[in-house]
């Protein structure tokens, strides 16, 4: 990577102006030494993340907003920076934070630099069937939820995160919120997501207790993991706030495959290989560590569904307009997808007696 031409200084990678964005590390990021290059780290289905690696060898993380289509209130990159800041010194593993750039005329948008954390993000079946065994794969299950239970432990104003949001009525706040963004970024007309929407908004739940940190996407391809299984840093922060944890948990079910599942959010089988537990047990393990009660878990799952099916709706939108470069046509199925996770989130309101 560090002799690749085509990364050198920036050239012919989307969203990067290598001059002045070396320029920027060099007064920033201590240690970087020119010449830099950059590469687009594949996966990511929202915010652009890119390799940075310095004639050196030393190696950083560069997040940026997409290239295009970005709804108002979206891929805050300061909030982000400020989140991973604040999570540093806790349990939860977390890249540390080296800089944040709000000047847009340094590479079109604002972005944040942090450490790059070594080990395997465990996004494919190939990935991980080449690389963990079944022991390592249900030690990775096991501190999955070990790091949830962490996050969802750790008290927001002892950290500086008090006021990240309102730690009450987070369900109802984020049914109104991706209700707007299923308005602003639809490409057809689903009555099915409108439907869905009511019902979820006439059933929530009690809260039980205060709320706590939310990341938003909890999920093992949002994670980087040692060979051995142990996650070594939660990535992707980007829809992190304050509210209720059983949010976390639906949405982990919702992309935890077990075997024979029609339905895969995101086309991944990864949980479904052997040496993972199935999607209860997952659940149970988390009701057990964290002593909360999981009896109303099916609502959290329709509303993880739901809510999934407007964040990729907003992605294939983004897909559409061209906001992710030369892109990957894998994004075209999104559409697809969407209505599948429309009429999975109905059938869970149904089950939920919703």
């Amino acid at each position: 990577m560090t002799g690749d031409p085509a990364g050198a200084g920036g050239g012919g990678v989307p969203g990067i102006r290598g001059e002045a964005t070396t320029a920027w590390f060099l007064d920033h990021v201590p240690g970087a030494r020119p010449p830099l290059a950059f590469e687009v780290i594949p996966g990511g289905r929202s915010n652009l993340t890119y390799l940075v690696r310095d004639s050196d060898g030393g190696s950083w993380v560069l997040r940026r907003p997409p290239l295009s289509g970005v709804l108002p209130s979206a891929h805050d990159m300061g909030r982000e920076y400020r989140i991973i800041s604040a999570l540093h010194d806790t349990p939860v593993p977390i890249p540390r934070a080296i800089g944040l750039c709000e000047d847009h005329s340094v590479t079109g948008a604002p972005f944040y630099v942090m450490d790059y954390v070594d080990g395997i993000v465990p996004r494919d079946e190939q990935t991980v069937a080449s690389t963990f065994d079944e022991r390592q794969r249900a030690a990775s299950a096991r501190s999955l939820v070990e790091v949830l239970v962490a996050l969802h432990g750790v008290e927001p104003a002892a950290v500086g995160l008090g006021d990240l949001g309102r730690r009450d009525g987070y369900v109802e706040r984020q049914l109104r919120r991706w209700s707007r963004q299923w308005e602003q970024s639809k490409t057809r007309e689903l009555p099915a997501m409108e439907e869905i929407g009511r019902r979820l908004a006439a059933n929530v739940p009690a809260q039980q207790g205060p709320g706590t940190i939310v990341h938003g996407d909890y999920r093992l391809d949002n994670l980087i993991v040692s060979p051995a299984g142990e996650v070594v840093a939660v990535l992707d922060w980007e829809l992190c706030t304050l509210g209720d944890p059983l949010a976390d948990v639906g949405l982990l079910m919702v992309y935890w495959s077990d075997p024979g599942d029609d339905v895969l959010p995101l086309d991944s089988t990864v949980t479904a290989l052997p040496g993972f537990p199935r999607r209860a047990e997952v659940a149970e393990a988390y009701a057990t560590a964290s002593g909360r009660d999981l009896s109303q878990l099916d609502f959290y799952v329709a509303f993880g569904y739901w809510k999934l099916a407007a964040i990729l709706e907003g992605v294939y939108a983004r897909f559409a307009a061209g906001a992710y470069g030369s892109g990957d046509d894998a994004y075209r199925r999104f559409a697809a997808v969407v209505e599948r996770l429309a009429e999975r989130a109905l059938d869970a309101t149904i089950r939920a007696g919703r």
